[in-house]
């Protein structure tokens, strides 16, 4: 499958990758693991097939955190409160 378009949230200083899938009338955002790539995740059919069945009844907001994948690269652990920034600044982006 082919990603959907990977578009980029602005947290601080650094560049959140984020994706949207589908139009239903929920927001979910998919959080992912320790570490992740937004299009990674289509390649796994098993993954890719999860994350379609969510966007058939939501707009699923996919992102990866700073420090992986598509994000930008950040010095040191973000702390909880950096995370949590970085999901909102993705939610005000998406919406």
């Amino acid at each position: 499958m082919t990603p959907p378009e990977t578009r980029y949230a602005r947290s601080g200083d650094l560049s959140i990758a984020y994706q949207v899938v589908g139009d239903g009338p929920l927001d979910p955002v998919f959080v992912p693991g320790f570490v992740s790539n937004l299009d990674l995740f289509w390649e796994e059919p098993e993954r890719a097939d999860f994350l379609l069945r969510l966007a058939t009844f939501s707009r699923l907001i996919l992102f990866d955190k700073r420090g992986t994948g598509l994000s930008d690269r950040a010095a040191g652990i973000a702390s909880l409160e950096d995370r949590m920034d970085d999901v909102r600044a993705v939610m005000d982006a998406a919406a």
